[in-house]
């Protein structure tokens, strides 16, 4: 077994594995994805131009295609890639819905194409949301002649919602359906909701291009980036076809190509179960991760495996080449016992060549980055409350405001608290009451996604900076140790944030460097809806690199958390915290100091509880694997990937 290697490289590119029903290439991630997407696009529309023709694209909204729209703009500037021969149709829009608000498709498309190229007004077409409900129908018919007027569609690009839609064809579209308006899934307007600050705000219906429509395209490239899609993915290209995932119909088309990100392909056979495909080149990893399958699908204890079930299960050539199943089972054994301890920042005086953080300095400084003002504690609260305990200097960066995620009536119950306040105490009447007055009007006027006013964004700034503080408090975090950092990507007042900029870096770069920590902690899911995550972390990576000439960077590791929507897979697990009973008590109480966002939150995501009992589900369901597996049975577990940078 110790032959097993540190450096296998899955191939990434498309290929015909049994398994997968549509053509399906994955690449590293979304950015070089929407490159090769553009790329093809930009191509066809070339060579039309080059024989007079029009070139006519099906075009899809979300932030799936942004990328792409964003890469094709950049090639109209730099390459002088021309628009003026291309015939655009959208593939729905809400309704109804005004061409001009926020989340009208309209203004979508304007904003992330349409604004910045050279294509005729006269040549887009966008479901219109304005009409009156009974002329929606020939309006529909109309749009399916244009389209055949126009010469058919040469490319439509498409992305995919959870429940498998495509357009907004949810499931029980029948594949020849057309045009029409339909009535959205329960799912699809919570996933919507964020957009509109509410799904109570959402539209329930929306225009749609059908299933058939889109199959008549000549080419369909259906993207998806992120593991939030990689079970809906893997149902669409490995499954059966069903009108349950109208995606799935794309297996009749004979030029779809469907183009995933690393993420998104997880759940793919190639990807997640390779040896069932074909012979791997066997490292620790890959080997760690086959075991733990196959360990859980036969629900057997690790040391339990036998040369028949690997035998069984597609891994052959792991017995035959690294064998036999006793070596392979201890080796695995340990490497998931190695990454289990109590001692977060490293346990003083103790041999740490087989645990997953180092000893020496027995007392860390350690920065906890949190995109949110409340992933701190909802993400790694037991792991927090460890460090704090066992003496580490901790402190905590709370990168954005937050003030986006309160809600209009604590605004104004707190506000009628300050105003209260002034009165008891006779500090300013005047004040307190034109404040409240102010900021009611300012709630009572606006509508659903419209800005809040200075006022009403600075207190809900408050709310959750007091929220933030009184966790840590509780933790026992020194008022000095909490950082605010207020990046400003964030502070846009819409859902939608600015990329990320020199000042946020450079603001992630001065704390690091003030501090000089030895150890970081930052949120590594990907999968949040908001992407703000993704962006924190992406402001860390760059401050990290910025500072690599540093020294004291060369004695600083950094951990990886997951936020409230998802756990790393225990293959990817690299540290392993347990938590008693007691301490999953801690964390939830930690957890409730965060009042604003406790029974029901502006931005719940998909799952309907509150964030503690997501999180004591997930810490609980990683101990419970890790048990199965046949370790010592836990409470509960946080768990941690360690990056290097």
């Amino acid at each position: 077994m110790n032959t097993i290697e540190h450096n296998s490289n899955l191939s990434i590119d498309s290929q015909q594995n049994g398994f997968e029903r549509i053509p399906t290439s994955v690449y590293e991630d979304s950015k070089v994805a929407s490159r090769a997407v553009a790329e093809e696009i930009a191509e066809v529309i070339r060579d039309k131009a080059n024989t007079g023709q029009s070139c006519v694209l099906g075009l899809a909204t979300g932030s799936t295609p942004t990328g792409v729209y964003k890469e094709l703009i950049e090639m109209h500037r730099n390459e002088g890639l021309s628009f003026s021969n291309v015939i655009t149709f959208n593939l729905d829009e809400y309704f109804p819905m005004e061409p001009d608000f926020l989340q009208s498709y309209v203004y979508f498309m304007n904003e992330n194409l349409f604004d910045h190229i050279d294509i005729k007004k006269e040549n887009i077409h966008i479901p219109d949301g304005t009409l009156p409900k009974e002329l929606v129908a020939t309006f529909c018919q109309s749009y399916e002649e244009k389209i055949l007027e126009a010469g058919g569609l040469d490319i439509q690009i498409l992305g995919i919602g959870r429940t498998g839609h495509i357009g907004f064809n949810e499931p029980g579209s029948g594949i020849h359906s057309k045009t029409r308006m339909i009535t959205l899934d329960h799912i699809t307007r919570t996933d919507a909701a964020s957009d509109f600050f509410g799904e109570e705000n959402v539209p329930r219906k929306a225009i749609t291009m059908g299933v058939g429509t889109i199959l008549n395209a000549k080419k369909i490239i259906l993207m998806a980036w992120g593991e939030g899609k990689a079970s809906i993915v893997q149902e669409t290209v490995e499954g059966e076809i069903s009108d349950k995932v109208p995606a799935t119909f794309l297996q009749t088309h004979q030029n779809t190509r469907v183009v995933l990100d690393t993420a998104a392909a997880a759940s793919l056979v190639r990807q997640k179960t390779p040896w069932l495909v074909g012979p791997c080149n066997w490292d620790v990893a890959l080997a760690k991760r086959a075991t733990i399958w196959l360990s859980q699908k036969l629900d057997k204890p690790v040391l339990k495996l036998t040369e028949r079930d690997y035998m069984d299960h597609g891994m052959s050539d792991l017995i035959t080449d690294h064998g036999p199943a006793y070596d392979i089972n201890i080796k695995i054994f340990n490497e998931l016992q190695h990454t289990i301890t109590g001692w977060p920042g490293g346990k003083p005086n103790a041999d740490d060549t087989n645990r997953p953080e180092r000893a020496l300095p027995a007392k860390k400084k350690v920065v906890i980055f949190s995109p949110h003002p409340d992933d701190d504690v909802i993400s790694m609260g037991g792991t927090f409350l460890r460090l704090v305990d066992q003496g580490h200097e901790v402190h905590v960066a709370y990168q954005t405001s937050g003030n986006i995620a309160v809600f209009d009536d604590d605004v104004i119950r707190f506000t009628d608290y300050f105003r209260d306040l002034n009165k008891d105490f006779e500090i300013s009447n005047r004040s307190g009451d034109e404040l409240y007055a102010k900021v009611v009007s300012s709630i009572e006027n606006k509508k659903p996604g419209d800005e809040d006013s200075e006022e009403v964004a600075k207190i809900k700034g408050m709310i959750r900076r007091s929220e933030a503080k009184a966790a840590c408090r509780y933790v026992g975090i020194p008022d000095e140790n909490v950082h605010f950092l207020d990046m400003p990507f964030y502070e846009t007042g819409q859902i939608k944030k600015d990329p990320i900029g020199p000042a946020d870096v450079k603001i992630v770069t001065e704390l690091l460097d003030k501090i000089q920590p030895q150890q970081v902690y930052a949120a590594g899911d990907l999968s949040d809806p908001h992407g703000t995550h993704r962006v924190c972390l992406d402001a860390i990576f760059q401050a990290l690199a910025g500072l690599k000439t540093e020294e004291w960077t060369s004695d600083c590791w950094l951990w990886l958390y997951r936020g409230a929507w998802q756990e790393w897979d225990v293959n990817d697990i690299d540290m392993a915290v347990p938590l008693s009973p007691g301490e999953l008590f801690r964390k939830r109480k930690a957890i409730f100091k965060h009042q604003s966002q406790k029974d029901t939150a502006v931005f719940p995501g998909a799952d309907s509880r509150e964030f503690w009992q997501r999180a004591e589900d997930r810490n609980r369901t990683t101990a419970q694997i890790y048990d199965q597996l046949g370790l010592a049975e836990y409470e509960a577990i946080e768990a941690f990937k360690r990056y290097e940078y």
